[in-house]
C-alpha cells in the first residue's frame, strides 16, 4: 500500500467533502415539474430522461423527424417559440439550452430569476455521460440516466473492433465539411477500428475540404448521411459529382441517418448500431 503524505491526505479529504456537499446540494434541489427546453438536442435529452408531465414546452424543432430522433414522442407536447418573454409568461421552474447563440436570451432569463441549465455538444462519450447524469439528477430521475449511459456503453461494446485493419474513413457532411476528429462520432469510429482521414487531409479540426484534394488522396470509406444519396440541392450535389464516385464509389461510402449523428443521447446507441451494421455489410 502506498502511503499519502499527511498534506495530501488533507487535500484529499477536502475535495471529498467538497463533492459530498455538491451531492447533497443536487440532492436538496425540488424536482422540476414546468421544464422548457430551447434546444433540439435539449429537446431529446428531456424527452428520453424526464416524465411527460415535467415537460412544459419544446423547440419547434423537436417534432422535425429529418433531424429529431425523438419526434414521435414529442408530437403532442407544447412548443415554444424560444422567446424570452414567451418563456416568462410560462413560468416554467427550470429551463433547457445549448451553449452557442443564445447568451442574451439565457441573461434574461436568469436576471428574472428563472434556472436555466446550460448543455453544450460533446465534445466525447465522457462529457456525455457526464452530462446526462447532470440532467437525469436534475429531474429526480437518476435510474433513466444511467440506464441511457448503459445502453450507451453496451452499444459501444459490440460495435468495437468491427473494423480489421484500419481502414480509413471520412465524414464527409454537405458542402465540403469534414467533422472535428475530437467528437464522439470520431470516437465510436475509432472504437469500431477505422482510422480518420481527416488528419490525412490536415483536417482534424474540420473545416471546408476541396472535392481535388479528396479525389487526389480518397479514403477507404467515406461516411455520409443517408439524405445525400440523393442530389436535391447544391449542399447534396456534390455527393453525385463523377470524380468523387471513382474515388470512393457508393459501395465504400456508409450512410447514416443525419438524425441520428445530430445531437448526442438517446440517439447515440442507435447512431452506433447503425454504423456498426453499415460497416459488417460494406466491408469485404
Amino acid at each position: 500500500m502506498i502511503s499519502m503524505p499527511c498534506h495530501s491526505r488533507s487535500v484529499g479529504l477536502s475535495l471529498l467533502i467538497g463533492c459530498l456537499l455538491g451531492v447533497s446540494a443536487a440532492m436538496a434541489q425540488p424536482k422540476p415539474q414546468r421544464v422548457a427546453s430551447l434546444n433540439l438536442c435539449t429537446d431529446q435529452l428531456l424527452l428520453a430522461l424526464a416524465d411527460r408531465h415535467q415537460i412544459a414546452s419544446l423547440s419547434r424543432l423537436s417534432r422535425d423527424p429529418s433531424v429529431s430522433f425523438m419526434s414521435k414522442q414529442a408530437a403532442e407536447l407544447p412548443l415554444n417559440a424560444g422567446g424570452a418573454e414567451a418563456l416568462l409568461f410560462s413560468k416554467p421552474d427550470l429551463v433547457l439550452t445549448g451553449t452557442y447563440g443564445q447568451q442574451d436570451r439565457v441573461a434574461i432569463l436568469r436576471r428574472q430569476g428563472l434556472d436555466v441549465l446550460q448543455l453544450g455538444p460533446w465534445s466525447g462519450l465522457a462529457e456525455g455521460r457526464e452530462q446526462i447524469r447532470i440532467l437525469a439528477n436534475r429531474l429526480g430521475h437518476a435510474d433513466r440516466g444511467e440506464a441511457l449511459i448503459a445502453g450507451i456503453d453496451a452499444a459501444l461494446d459490440r460495435a468495437r473492433d468491427a473494423v480489421p485493419d484500419g481502414r480509413s474513413i471520412l465524414v464527409y457532411e454537405r458542402g465540403g465539411w469534414v467533422t472535428d476528429a475530437r467528437s464522439p462520432l470520431s470516437e465510436v469510429l475509432m472504437q469500431m477500428g477505422f482510422t480518420l482521414h481527416q488528419e490525412v487531409l490536415g483536417q482534424s479540426h474540420g473545416g471546408v475540404v476541396r472535392l481535388e484534394t479528396i479525389v487526389t488522396a480518397p479514403p477507404d470509406f467515406m461516411l455520409v448521411d443517408a439524405g445525400s444519396l440523393r442530389a436535391i440541392d447544391n449542399g447534396t450535389a456534390l455527393f453525385a459529382h463523377p470524380a468523387l464516385a471513382a474515388a470512393v464509389p457508393h459501395e465504400r461510402r456508409l450512410a447514416v441517418p443525419g438524425r441520428l449523428t445530430i445531437c448526442g443521447g438517446p440517439s447515440t446507441p442507435a447512431m452506433i448500431e447503425a454504423l456498426t451494421a453499415e460497416a459488417r455489410a460494406k466491408l469485404p
